[in-house]
């Protein structure tokens, strides 16, 4: 899917130089940028890594049952 991005003359003539100085094409350096910002967030930017991040949800205890637990042992 293709989408147009707007860039002021400035910043694209500093990511061209960065892409010459990294030899990376502008769709590179984008992909970097974006799987970036998905995991500064947290969301998974493929299968595996949401696979990864469902396993690590299964194995951590849940609070709302930690405090069912605690409810019930009081009553």
């Amino acid at each position: 899917m293709r989408k147009l991005i707007a860039f002021d003359d400035d910043t694209l003539d500093k990511l061209k130089q960065l892409g010459r100085d990294r030899t990376a094409t502008l769709q590179e350096l984008a992909d970097e940028a974006f799987a970036d910002l998905l995991k500064k967030h947290d969301i998974p930017t493929d299968l595996r890594d949401a696979l990864r991040k469902s396993v690590k949800l299964d194995r951590a205890p849940s609070k709302t049952t930690a405090r069912q637990k605690t409810g019930k042992a009081k009553s």
